[in-house]
C-alpha cells in the first residue's frame, strides 16, 4: 500500500513545514509494517514537496494512524496535503535488485 501526499507551503512556511515532516516522517517509519517513508521535494518547484510511504498491507497503514504520537504530529501534517489527487494506491509492480513483482490488485475491476 502507498500513501503519496503532496504539499505546496508557503514560501516562508518550508522550513517550519520541513521540521515538522522530519518528525512526521520519523514516527510513520517506526510502525509497524511501514516499509520505508520518503519525503522528497520537487526539482521543478521547489515549492513543491511529495511524501511517500510504503505499507505492507491496508491494515498496516490504518494501524499506523492510531498511536496517539502519530495523531499528534502526522495526521496535522497529512491535513495540509493537497486534495484534487487520491492519496492512498495499491502497489502494481515493485522493482528491486531481484526483479520485477507483479502485485495482484485489490480492488475489483470497475
Amino acid at each position: 500500500m502507498l500513501l503519496v501526499c503532496r504539499f505546496a507551503p508557503d514560501a516562508g512556511e518550508a522550513p517550519a513545514f520541513l521540521e515538522r515532516a522530519r518528525r512526521a516522517v520519523a514516527l510513520l517509519a517506526a510502525q509497524p509494517g511501514c516499509e520505508g517513508v520518503d519525503l522528497g521535494r520537487a526539482i521543478e518547484e521547489p515549492g513543491r514537496w511529495v511524501l511517500v510511504a510504503r505499507f505492507a498491507t491496508v491494515t498496516a497503514y490504518r494501524r499506523a494512524l492510531q498511536p496517539f504520537d502519530v495523531r499528534e504530529h502526522v495526521v496535522p501534517l497529512l491535513s495540509e496535503a493537497l486534495t484534487d489527487e487520491p492519496a492512498a494506491h495499491e502497489r502494481a509492480l515493485v522493482a528491486g535488485p531481484d526483479g520485477v513483482t507483479e502485485h495482484p490488485s485489490l480492488l475489483s475491476d470497475r
